[in-house]
């Protein structure tokens, strides 16, 4: 098992920024993929971003691409998301999850095992 929890959201101004972090414990963080997904009221959970275990093959999804960095700290067991330039359209929970590392794309939720409970973020216009 491997428990993931979400901080970092918030009310920011369009334009903003905000870094959400996904803190892990249980199992060897190390060992995971990491992928961070948003959900927005009335739509289906979608991919943001992903990273391979070892911290390389970081992969976005075109509407965050250029504005969002993802990156972890596998020595803190920690993963982050940078989020810039955040857009109204990028209000959503989001949720960090852990997965098999692959090669492959790996940008549906089914790929991962582990999720976290959330964390709310809300870009005002």
């Amino acid at each position: 098992q491997v428990q993931l929890l979400e901080s970092g959201g918030g009310l920011v101004q369009a334009g903003g920024s905000l870094r959400l972090s996904c803190g892990a414990s249980g199992r060897t963080f190390s060992n995971y993929a990491v992928g961070w997904f948003r959900q927005a009221p009335g739509k289906e959970r979608e991919f943001v971003s992903r990273i391979a275990s070892n911290g390389a093959r970081p992969s976005y999804a075109d509407s965050v691409k250029g504005r969002f960095t993802i990156s972890r700290d596998n020595a803190e067991n920690t993963a982050y998301l940078q989020m810039n330039s955040l857009k109204p359209g990028d209000t959503a929970v989001y949720f960090c999850a852990a997965g098999v590392d692959s090669f492959l794309p790996r940008t549906r939720a089914s790929d991962y095992g582990y999720w976290g409970q959330g964390t709310q973020v809300t870009v005002s216009s």
